[in-house]
Parts: structure tokens; sequence; C-alpha cells
């Protein structure tokens, strides 16, 4: 009966909040009638079994197409690689508002009317326990990227971050990185920055910069504490043409640790800190370098809408030379979802220097970021 229930409900999918929720309920009641139940079920497996594994299968790898009736692939909650990417406000958002309050297939109803907050919660809660493997961070542990702050969690996202010096001599940058995740715990990343300049009474000017490859991993990491530790390597290769100030013109390594934090209320705190190695100190000093962001998210509709992170960074560098001082930035900004998926995002910023302003000018500095394993630029919105 129920296999003949979905291939009706599938071939006959009306648009809007109020039709998924009516299909969501008559879905509840038709299992609840079959599976006995004389009351709503409470516990995240009741609920399952209740509304979801007609299609999601017992094992949380979805039924066949042939039985559902449709041809929309369904997830595979065991796949750890899947399940453990998104926070699980975003799963719950899915469950609540339909497919389509992420840009995904209307296939998915709405159960928002048929479910209590707390019922979906803790369905979600279940069907992400088909993940067996911890090594895998949760999706709860990625938190918003800062403009510099390099985040812990390891992800599979493009990323182009622009700057623009607003004193003169002009300039303008763009840096373009390329993240790969290779494993539950492992990253590799590209980094190709260009630069554009107008020396005083000059043309413009322009050039491709020092190229960078790194690798990263998670070492600790722990949804209870809320809290993820990773350590990683970089080496800037000297690509740029020195002579005209787009490259050092020495192969710089530079090893850093990144930590995330989870805190209360939404909030979150990132610390980032490194050496810069350069092969030859006689073409580059070495140095020291410290980022930290904090910040607080805010979702639209409980959760179910766009999502926002104002925060703030302090940057600071310090050469190893002697008489060198650290040098402070403050970076205030705003992070923020542009598609319905919330995998196309943005961040808009001010880099200001705190101290030793001579030579150091205020830029406004913004990033467009695309993570690409929740889908295509095109998709989502």
């Amino acid at each position: 009966m129920l296999v003949y229930f979905f291939r009706w409900e599938a071939a006959l999918a009306e648009p809007g909040r109020r039709a998924s929720a009516a299909r969501a309920l008559l879905l509840l009641l038709i299992w609840g009638w079959q599976a006995g139940w004389s009351q709503k079920p409470d516990s995240g497996e009741q609920v399952y079994r209740t509304a979801c594994v007609a299609c999601h299968g017992f094992d949380g790898r979805g039924q066949d197409r042939s039985q559902v009736g449709f041809e929309t692939p369904l997830p595979d909650f065991t796949d750890c690689n899947f399940a453990t990417r998104e926070q699980a406000g975003d799963w719950a958002a899915v469950v609540r508002q339909g497919g389509p309050a992420r840009g995904f297939s209307p296939i998915m109803p709405a159960f928002g009317e048929a479910l209590t907050r707390e019922q979906i919660d803790s369905v979600v809660d279940y069907l992400r326990s088909f993940c067996s493997e911890p090594k895998w961070p949760r999706g709860e542990l990625n938190l918003p990227r800062a403009l510099f702050t390099t985040k812990a969690y390891p992800e599979d996202e493009t990323v182009v971050t622009n700057a623009f010096k607003l004193r003169k001599p002009r300039a303008f940058s763009s840096k373009w990185v390329y993240e790969k995740r290779v494993s539950a715990r492992d990253q590799v990343e590209a980094v190709l920055p260009f630069r554009f300049a107008q020396p005083a009474n000059a043309s413009w000017r322009g050039g491709v910069g020092d190229l960078a490859l790194s690798y990263k991993r998670v070492l600790v990491h722990g949804l209870r504490r809320g809290s993820i530790l990773s350590a990683a390597i970089e080496a800037v290769l000297p690509t740029g043409d020195e002579a005209r100030g787009f490259g050092n013109g020495v192969t710089v390594f530079e090893p850093f640790v990144a930590w995330g934090q989870l805190l209360p209320s939404e909030g979150f705190l990132q610390f980032q800190a490194g050496l810069e190695l350069p092969t030859r100190t006689r073409d580059a000093p070495r140095a020291a370098f410290w980022r930290t962001a904090m910040g607080r998210g805010f979702s639209q509709r409980r959760g179910d809408g766009r999502y926002w992170a104002p925060m703030v960074e302090f940057l600071a560098d310090r050469e190893f030379e002697t008489g060198a001082r650290v040098l402070w930035d403050v970076v205030p900004q705003l992070h923020v979802t542009l598609s319905r998926r919330q995998h196309i995002r943005a961040n808009f910023g001010v880099r200001i220097p705190a101290n030793h302003t001579t030579g150091r000018s205020v830029q406004l500095v913004f990033y467009l970021l695309w993570d690409r394993f929740d889908g295509g630029l095109t998709e989502g919105w």
C-alpha cells in the first residue's frame, strides 16, 4: 500500500507549503495506522520509522527508486562524507519546510505542521547516527569563514577574495583559493594571487603573485566540546615578479595551527597562529603571525532563512628582526549566505591598521565563496 501511495504522492506533488504539509500529515496517518501507533511518536527512531522509512529505508540508505516511484536519487545517510558536512539546523530546515526550502527537490515534503520542532530535532539526531565513523568532524564545527583567519574545518570550497587599497598609491589584489577535501580529516589547497598597482605618476600595472600550496589535517575534534584543532603546512612559491613588487623572490614555508570553538548563543571563536620561514633570510625575513576571529550567527525565521554572522578579526604580524614591532590590524566584517542552499556566501569588511600606520592603508575587503560539495553555482537559488 505504501509503495502505491508514494508513487501517487510523487506524481501529484503540488507546490506550496500547505500542500506539502497536507502530504506530510497524510504520510504520518498512513504509517501510524499501519504501525499501530495510538499516539504521535516521540523518539527520533520512532519518528523516523513512522514518517521517513518508506523513502529512506530502515538502514538509511534509501529505498530503490523503482519502489518509491520517482527518479530523484535518495540520499545515503550512512555515507559519512555526505551526512557529516552540514549543521543539524540545516537538516531540520529541510524537514520542516521541505526540499525547496534549501533549493532541493520538491519530492521531499514539509513536516513543519505535522511534527513539532522537538520531534524534528530528534529525528535529525537519529538519522545522523547512521554515520558510525567518529573520525569525520561534524558540520556544526564548520564555522563561518573569516576574511583572513583560516578555519580548522576541511572543506571543498572555491573562494575569491578581493582587497582595495583606499590611499595612494592605489592598489587592488585578488586571491583565488581552491580547497579540496581528500579524506575525513585532510584537505589540500592552492592559492593563486593577482595584484594590480598604480605607482605615483604612472599607469596601472598588474601580474600574478606567488603561488601557495598547502596541506591541512584535523588533529582533534569533538562536538560535545564544540572544538576543532588542525595543523597545516603551506609552501609559497616565487612565481610572482619580484622586480614589480608582485612576489618575494624566495620560497617561504608557513606552518600553522588553526582552532575553532563554538560559544553559547550561536557565538564562535577562531584562532590561527604560524610562522613564515623563507629559504633565504637575506631576501625575506622570518616572521610570526596570529589571527583571531570572533562573531555570532543569526538565522532568519528561527533557522529556516538567510544566515548572517557579524564578526571582528584581530590580525598581528611580527618579523624576527632587531627593533621590529608587532603590527596590529582590526577587521570588522559581515558574513552572509546568498543562496537558499547556503552554499554561495559573501563576506564584506574593512581592514584597519591599529598601530604603526605609516605606509599601511585602510583596505576594503570582500570575498565570494562557493561550497562545491553542496551543488553547482546555478543550483539552490
